[in-house]
């Protein structure tokens, strides 16, 4: 399986006015081949406190496995070397087995850390989008060095963008 950049997005809802824009947004970009979501999880906590959680991945549970297993070993290898690597495989492809990447305990730790009447979402993205770019890139010779999304309220401060033309529409 070929997998593009995977960017993990954390949002915050202080004030949830959900109407179905966001995955009709994610559904859009999905059926045009820009992105594939690899894994989300979404809590939302009511006035009372009651929880309503949300789990969404295009991965089949063989694609979360070897996927989870390939960031396991990353992170094993990183913490501690070859054996390291070895076990940390190990764990992703164990973690993937449910067809998610975002473990079930995240749905608690982000249920714990929002107030009631908020939510907050943790998102996988995979660009589809920039496989061939990177590919490109890579027989041209190219090495990734470094890479940033710049936060809107930077560029305005750059005087690129006026505030105006951020706000939603």
């Amino acid at each position: 399986m070929t997998t593009g950049p995977v960017q993990m997005l954390v949002l915050a809802f202080d004030t949830p006015n959900f109407r179905g824009e966001i995955i009709e947004e994610l559904t859009r970009l999905r059926e045009h081949d820009v992105i594939r979501l690899v894994d989300a999880l979404a809590v939302q906590k009511d006035a009372d406190g009651s929880l309503v959680a949300l789990r969404w991945s295009d991965l089949s549970v063989e694609e979360a496995e070897g996927l989870g297993a390939t960031i396991g070993a990353l992170l094993g290898l990183g913490f501690a070397g070859d054996e390291g690597m070895q076990a940390g495989a190990i764990a992703g492809a164990q973690a993937g087995a449910d067809g998610h990447l975002i473990d079930d305990d995240e749905l608690w730790d982000v249920a714990d850390s929002i107030e009631p009447g908020n939510a907050a979402a943790l998102v996988l993205i995979e660009h589809v989008w920039a496989i061939p770019l990177r590919d490109a890139i890579a027989r041209a010779g190219g090495v990734p060095v470094d890479d940033a999304w710049i936060h809107p309220l930077d560029l305005i401060e750059a005087g690129l963008v006026a505030a105006d033309e951020l706000a939603p529409a």
